[in-house]
C-alpha cells in the first residue's frame, strides 16, 4: 500500500499568535501508513511572514527562506519512508528546492548589505567617542588612577607595621655550653620572632601626606578633565571644517549645474545653426573648470575627514559620515559678554581648577617641611623565642628551648632633632619659593584664559558681522545672476557678462557658508571657554 500523497491546500491559513510569531507555524499531520498513524512536523509553503509593518523587506525574505528549508526538510523526513519510484523524482526536487532557499538567502544579505547606509555622526556623538577612545584621556585617567594609589599608600601609613622573622645559623670551632664555659663543638642557633612598630607622633608628617595625597588626586582629575575639553575643542573644530567643506562642495555641484544647463543649451542651439563651434567650447571649458572646482573642494573634504577620524582614534576614515545640523538655528541673536563668559569660566574650567588646587598643595608642603623641626615619638614591641645546640653534647629538646627561651618585649623611643645642618629650614624656604611660583602660574593661566575668551568672542563679533554682510550680499548676487541668466539666454547678453555675474554669486555664496560655519564656530569655542559643554 502506497503512502498517500500530501496535498499542501489542506494546510489551513495562519491564526492568532502564529501570525504574530512570525509566519512560521508547525503543524502535526497524522498520515496513515500500512494500518499505521505517524506524524509529521511541516511547515506550510502558503504561511506568509507576518512580521509588523516596520520589518525591512531583507529580513522578511530571509524568514520565508527559512520557511522554505523547514519545508524542505519535511520532505527530506517524509521521503525517508516513501516507495523506491517516487525516491529520485522527490530527491531532485527537495535539491533544486534547497538550492533555491539558499541563493534567496544569499541575495536577500546581499541586497541587505547593499541597502544599508553608514549612520551620521553628530557632534555630541563625535566628542563622546573621542572622550572614550582617544589616547590622550587615557593617558590622564592613568595619572588620576595612580595618585589614588599614592592617596592610599598615605592613608595606610596610620596603621601600625607588623612583620616575622625566622633565621638559623650555624658555628664551627668553639661554643659555649650549658655551663657557661666554652668547649671544641660547632653550635647551632635557631630563632623566631614577630615584632611591630608604630608612630605616635612625626611632626605631623602623616596628617599632611594624606592631605597632600587628596590635593593630588583633585588636581589630577582636573588635570583629565583639562584633556577633556581640549578634547572637545579640537573635535568641534575639526566637526565644523567638515560643516565648511561641505558647504563649499554644495557651491561647487551649483556651478556645475549652472554650467552644465548653459551647455545643452548651447549644444542645442549649435545643432539649430543659431551659434558657432566656438561658444559651445567655451562653454565647455568652463564646465571642466567647475568640475576641477569640485574635486578640489571634494579633496577638502576627504583631508578635513581624515582628521577627525584620526582625532577620534577610527581606524579607517571609510565610511565616516558627519550629520549636517541646521546651521542658521543653531546661531544666537545676542552673545554674553567677555566678563561674563569669564566669571563662569572661572567656576568651571578645569585648567582654573588644577592651578588652585596645586596653590593648595604649596601650601601643605610648607607645612610638611615645618615638621622636621618637631620630635617624633615612635612605640615598638614584639616576642622572640630561640634554640640553641652545641652539636655532639646532651642538651634540652628543640620544644622546651623554645618555650623557655620565649621573651615578649615592648619600647618606646623618642627623637629630638637638634641641629641638621640647616636642611629642615632651606626645605621651609624652597616651599615658600614653589608657593610664590604656583601662584604666579595660577595668575598666568586665568589671564591666559581671559585673554583667549576676549579673542574669540571678538571673532565672533567679526563673524556674526561678516555672515549678516554675506547674507545680503549671496542675495544680491543671486538676484543679479538671475537676471543676467535671463539675459544671457535671450541673447540680450554676452557670455562674459553671464560668466562674471555667475561667478560673483557663486563666491558670495562662498563667502556665505564659510561665514556661518566660522560664526557658528566661535560661538561654539565660547561655550566651550565657559566650561558648557
Amino acid at each position: 500500500m502506497k503512502d498517500e500523497k500530501y496535498d499542501r491546500s489542506t494546510i489551513p491559513p495562519l491564526r492568532g499568535d502564529a501570525r504574530r510569531a512570525g509566519g512560521c507555524q508547525n503543524i502535526f499531520l497524522k498520515q496513515p501508513r500500512r494500518g499505521k498513524t505517524r506524524e509529521a512536523l511541516i511547515t506550510p509553503h502558503n504561511a506568509k511572514p507576518q512580521c509588523g509593518a516596520r520589518q525591512s523587506t531583507q529580513v522578511r525574505t530571509a524568514e520565508i527562506a527559512t520557511c522554505e528549508m523547514r519545508s524542505a526538510v519535511w520532505g527530506l523526513t517524509r521521503l525517508s519512508g516513501s516507495d523506491s519510484r517516487d525516491s529520485d523524482r522527490r530527491s531532485r526536487s527537495i535539491v533544486w528546492g534547497l538550492t533555491l532557499t539558499a541563493i534567496i538567502m544569499f541575495l536577500s544579505i546581499v541586497v541587505y548589505g547593499q541597502n544599508a547606509q553608514p549612520t551620521p555622526w553628530s557632534l555630541d556623538a563625535c566628542v563622546q567617542y573621542a572622550l572614550d577612545h582617544n589616547l590622550t584621556v587615557k593617558q590622564s585617567e592613568l595619572v588620576k588612577s595612580q595618585r589614588e594609589v599614592e592617596l592610599n599608600t598615605a592613608k595606610n601609613s596610620v596603621w601600625p607595621a607588623l612583620q616575622a622573622s625566622a633565621s638559623q645559623s650555624f658555628s664551627f670551632g668553639r661554643g659555649l655550653s650549658e655551663d657557661n664555659t666554652y668547649v671544641s663543638s660547632n653550635t647551632a642557633n635557631t630563632s623566631f620572632g614577630i615584632g611591630g612598630s608604630m608612630n605616635l607622633f612625626t611632626g605631623l608628617r602623616v596628617k599632611n601626606n594624606i592631605t597632600m595625597g587628596k590635593l593630588n588626586l583633585e588636581a589630577a582629575t582636573a588635570d583629565c578633565d583639562k584633556a577633556k575639553e581640549d578634547i572637545r575643542i579640537a573635535v568641534t573644530q575639526a566637526y565644523m571644517q567638515i560643516l565648511y567643506q561641505m558647504e563649499v562642495c554644495e557651491v561647487a555641484k551649483l556651478q556645475i549645474a549652472i554650467d552644465s544647463a548653459q551647455v545643452e543649451r548651447l549644444t542645442a542651439l549649435y545643432e539649430l545653426g543659431k551659434i558657432g563651434p566656438a561658444e559651445v567650447a567655451a562653454r565647455k571649458s568652463t564646465l571642466a573648470q567647475s568640475r576641477l572646482t569640485y574635486t578640489q573642494a571634494h579633496n577638502g573634504l576627504v583631508s578635513a575627514t581624515l582628521d577627525m577620524t584620526q582625532l577620534l582614534e577610527l581606524e579607517s576614515p571609510e565610511g565616516f559620515v558627519v550629520a549636517k545640523p541646521e546651521l542658521d538655528a543653531a546661531l544666537p541673536a545676542v552673545l554674553p559678554s567677555p566678563e561674563q563668559i569669564y566669571q563662569q569660566a572661572l567656576g568651571n574650567r578645569a585648567a582654573v581648577k588644577a592651578e588652585e588646587i596645586r596653590t593648595d598643595y604649596a601650601k601643605t608642603n610648607i607645612a610638611l617641611a615645618k615638621g622636621g623641626w618637631y620630635p617624633t615619638l615612635s612605640m615598638n614591641g614584639g616576642l622572640v623565642t630561640d634554640y640553641y645546640a652545641l652539636l655532639g653534647y646532651p642538651g634540652k629538646g628543640f620544644g622546651a628551648q623554645l618555650r623557655d627561651n620565649f621573651s615578649p618585649y615592648v619600647g618606646i623611643s623618642l627623637n629630638v632633632p637638634i641641629f641638621d645642618r640647616l636642611e629642615t629650614r632651606n626645605n621651609v624656604r624652597m616651599a615658600k619659593l614653589q608657593l610664590e611660583s604656583q601662584r604666579i602660574q595660577t595668575e598666568n593661566v586665568k589671564k591666559s584664559l581671559y585673554k583667549e575668551i576676549q579673542q574669540a568672542y571678538f571673532n565672533a563679533v567679526a563673524s556674526k558681522e561678516k555672515y549678516a554682510s554675506s547674507q545680503v550680499a549671496e542675495a544680491s548676487a543671486k538676484e543679479a545672476f538671475d537676471l543676467e541668466t535671463a539675459l544671457y539666454e535671450n541673447g540680450k547678453s554676452t557670455g562674459t557678462s553671464f560668466n562674471e555675474a555667475k561667478n560673483n554669486y557663486l563666491q558670495a555664496a562662498s563667502n556665505l557658508a564659510q561665514a556661518r560655519c566660522e560664526f557658528l564656530y566661535q560661538v561654539k569655542l565660547l561655550q566651550l571657554l565657559a566650561g558648557k559643554d
